[in-house]
């Protein structure tokens, strides 16, 4: 009977899916290790991770059986693209229906930030304020600021879209220009950088973006502007960002992702121009859900048809 490893626990839409199959559950709230994941998937056919999962060559060659590899999560640099090749593991993602949900939370930190939400509320709630003043606790408004947006995707145009709506002027950087509509303009990364009151990474990550943005980088962006970054944290360089918002090169940051993640940098916990959410870009309820039905669906797929839904690469 075909078995199936499931290395953390998802939405039940996900094991509804699946319950034609042998499956196992790794039922644990911290990350799975190495050494469990290798006993898990021993005599499984398929596998289906959390982007959290770290999928190694190791654990690849202790699984004879293996035929796909189901990715929970857009993203797939948890998985040895190369070693599951050799060994003709289809690997899958669930592309696409991170989309909505991603691009509202990048609104969301961006009004948090931009209008000093977390410190309004963080007061409330220990010394309280004296009431409503001219000049107390400005924050600066959207409209009328210049988005500069880092990989032009599906999330990217999504936050453009939504950013219009508050008035916003949008710019796009990506490695191939794109047909736009309403004066959405491309510009090459080191005249977006420049120009940019906001500057947000939905770029993907690889050896090409890694570090993308670093010293020279945030010395070239305005010292007024804020960064955003919802796509992966090695893209920018956290010890190069916090000594730029301490010297006041940047007005502020906020940040889904980190660069050792789970790890934060201690000091990003210390500034108050900073907000830090959890890595929670797709994290509702209804994209959580379409999630599991995709990466589900991969498996049957493959395993009743041949071929996997959306297969990476």
């Amino acid at each position: 009977m075909t078995h199936i490893f499931i290395s953390g626990e998802i939405p039940v839409s996900g094991y509804e899916a699946l319950k034609k199959y042998s499956v196992d559950v790794y039922e644990c709230e911290n990350v799975i290790r190495e050494e469990d994941l290798i006993e898990g998937v021993r005599d499984a056919t398929a596998l289906l991770c959390p982007l959290s999962t770290k999928v190694t060559r190791k654990v690849m060659e202790s699984a004879p059986s293996l035929k796909i590899i189901a990715n929970y999560g857009a993203g797939f640099d948890n998985i040895d693209l190369v070693a599951a090749k050799e060994r003709e593991i289809v690997v899958t993602n669930t592309p696409k229906v991170s989309t909505d949900a991603t691009a509202e939370l990048t609104l969301g930190l961006m009004l948090s930030l931009m209008r000093r939400i977390p410190e309004g509320d963080q007061l409330c709630r220990t010394e309280g304020f004296n009431g409503w003043a001219p000049l107390f606790f400005l924050g600066r408004e959207l409209k009328g600021k210049t988005l500069g947006i880092v990989g032009y995707g599906k999330i990217g145009q999504a936050v453009a879209k939504r950013a219009q709506a508050f008035g916003m002027n949008i710019l796009y950087t990506a490695r191939t220009k794109k047909d736009t509509e309403n004066e959405i303009n491309y510009r090459p990364f080191d005249q977006l950088i420049q120009e940019a009151d906001i500057v947000s990474i939905h770029t993907a990550y690889s050896d090409e973006t890694h570090h993308l943005f670093n010293e020279k980088t945030f010395k070239r962006m305005k010292k007024s502007a804020i960064l955003l970054n919802v796509s992966r944290g090695p893209v920018v360089h956290e010890e190069a960002l916090v000594r730029a918002l301490k010297q006041r090169e940047l007005a502020g940051a906020a940040l889904d992702v980190f660069e050792n993640e789970p790890l934060i940098h201690d000091e990003l916990k210390t500034l108050a121009n900073v907000v830090l959410t959890p890595h929670i870009g797709n994290a509702t309820i209804e994209t959580r859900e379409e999630m599991a039905r995709l990466a589900a669906g991969n498996i049957t797929s493959y395993i009743e048809e041949g071929t996997a839904l959306t297969p990476v690469g």
